[in-house]
């Protein structure tokens, strides 16, 4: 069997990059994250991008670095922006993978978002802004996810084991 992508997404302060590692590390896979994928492509950060070339241009190129990451070989496991399940072509491409949905309460991730200066605040507000993104977004997270976890209700290490667990079922679970 053809080993698939594992791609967590989920809204900016959701524990991506943390889930991701977690199970990058498991797994024995490369680990992509498309904050470090951009600030390596265009030498600057998502924040910075999205005050300089605007949130579309933004959104366009976290797409490209999560079709890139998907394609990649070894076959990594993925933490990719939120934006690219607004992409019609991004959700397609995210088909084969076995994806991840990290949800939670915005609230939450709003306060995780404040210890991070490199995502982009689109609004003073963070809840609110956060609130609207989800509402934006949640139909195209669950058209992708092959499983969805509450991250205010469980550790990293917990959701990581989860999806250990769901991974390592047979292949009719997973599709």
């Amino acid at each position: 069997m053809r080993e698939f992508p594992v791609v967590v997404m989920g809204l900016m302060g959701a524990g991506k990059t943390t889930v991701a590692r977690l199970l990058a590390d498991a797994l024995g896979r490369p680990m992509r994250d498309s904050d470090a994928d951009l600030e390596a492509r265009y030498g600057t950060t998502a924040a910075v991008m999205a005050s300089e070339v605007g949130a579309y241009e933004l959104h366009a190129r976290e797409a490209t670095v999560l079709r890139e990451a998907l394609a990649a070989e070894p076959v990594p496991v993925i933490a990719a922006a939120a934006s690219t399940v607004d992409d019609p072509g991004s959700r397609k491409a995210l088909a084969p993978a076995f994806v991840v949905f990290l949800d939670g309460p915005p609230e939450v991730l709003a306060e995780r978002m404040k210890s991070s200066p490199h995502r982009p605040h689109f609004k003073p507000d963070l809840v609110e802004m956060l609130v609207e993104q989800r509402d934006r977004r949640l139909a195209h997270f669950q058209e992708v996810a092959d499983m969805t976890v509450d991250t205010a209700a469980q550790a990293p290490e917990e959701i990581a084991g989860a999806v250990l667990a769901r991974l390592d079922g047979s292949p009719s679970t997973l599709r």
